[in-house]
C-alpha cells in the first residue's frame, strides 16, 4: 500500500512531473547532500528552482533503535514524522520550507520506503553556517535582536503546544530577508508532543541546543534577552534562574 501527497499548486510543468509519484522521486538524480544508512538527501533543480529530496528506505541495522524489528509496524516512520511536523509548523504560523510532496510505501503493513520534497528557501543560510564563517551580522546588535526575538517566538509556540523540536540547533534555523531578517525552522523528524516532566526536560534540551553556539557567539546580555523574550518576563524569577542553570549546564560532561 502506498500513500503520496502532492502540492496541487505545483501541478504541471517539470516539477509537477518530477514529483508526481514516489517511484518518480526515487528515480530522480541530483546532487547528493548527505548519505546515511537509512536514507539520503539530494538536491535537484527544476525550472530554475532547487528542491531538497529526502529518501528513506529500510528499518536500520541497530536492533535496539529499531525495536528489534518492530519499529516498522509500531512507530510512524521518520519521514512521516518530519512531514507532519512541517505541516504543523505551517499551521502554527512558523515560517518553514514549502512541502512539495511526501509519502510512504508499506508492505504487509510495515514501512518499506518513503520520501519528502521541500522547496529551497533562497538566500537563507543556516545560523550555524553564519557562525562558522564569522559573519558580520552576528556582530550587528540590531540584527541579532531581530533574529533572537523570532527564534524565541518559535520556541514559545512549540512549547506552548506541548511540542518539543528535539534538535533545535542553529543548523536547523535558516535566516533570510537581508536587513529585515526572517527565521525559518526546518528539519524536525524527531520532534513530538510531550507532557509533564517529560515536556519540561525536552524544553530545557531545546533551549540548551540553542544556547550551545550562543555561548560562543553572543554576549551574556543577548542570551538573557532571548530568554526573557521566550518567557515574556521583564526579569528573571527564581524558577527562571533554576531553569537557566539547567540550560547552561545541560551538555556538561556529555561531549
Amino acid at each position: 500500500m502506498s500513500y503520496w501527497r502532492f502540492d496541487p499548486e505545483a501541478n504541471g510543468g517539470v516539477a509537477g512531473r518530477a514529483f508526481a509519484s514516489l517511484e518518480q522521486v526515487f528515480a530522480l538524480a541530483g546532487e547528493r547532500i548527505t548519505k546515511a544508512p537509512l536514507g539520503e538527501v539530494v538536491r535537484v533543480e527544476c525550472e530554475g528552482r532547487r528542491y531538497y529530496v529526502k529518501r528513506y528506505a529500510g528499518n536500520g541495522k541497530n536492533a535496539r533503535k529499531r525495536w528489534f524489528g518492530l519499529r516498522q509496524w509500531l512507530a510512524p516512520p521518520r519521514v512521516e514524522a518530519e512531514w507532519r511536523n512541517l505541516l504543523a509548523f505551517r499551521e502554527w504560523g512558523i515560517p518553514t520550507a514549502r512541502l512539495m510532496a511526501c509519502g510512504v510505501e508499506r508492505r504487509c503493513g510495515g514501512f518499506r520506503r518513503g520520501a519528502l520534497v521541500t522547496e529551497e528557501i533562497r538566500d537563507a543560510p543556516d545560523l550555524a553556517r553564519l557562525a562558522q564563517e564569522n559573519d558580520a551580522r552576528l556582530r550587528d546588535g540590531r540584527w541579532v535582536a531581530q533574529v533572537s526575538a523570532q527564534i524565541a517566538r518559535i520556541a514559545r509556540i512549540l512549547h506552548d503546544a506541548g511540542f518539543a523540536h528535539n534538535d533545535l540547533k542553529w543548523r536547523n534555523l535558516l535566516v533570510g530577508g537581508g536587513e529585515a531578517p526572517v527565521v525559518y525552522a526546518i528539519d524536525c523528524p524527531n520532534g513530538g508532543f510531550w507532557w509533564g516532566p517529560f515536556l519540561r526536560y525536552r524544553v530545557v534540551k531545546d533551549l540548551a541546543c540553542l544556547d550551545k553556539l550562543a555561548q560562543r557567539h553572543l554576549t551574556r546580555g543577548q542570551r538573557l534577552r532571548f530568554y526573557l523574550d521566550y518567557t515574556g518576563h521583564a526579569r528573571l524569577d527564581e524558577d527562571d534562574k533554576r531553569r537557566v542553570r539547567r540550560i547552561v549546564h545541560f551538555f556538561a560532561g556529555r561531549e
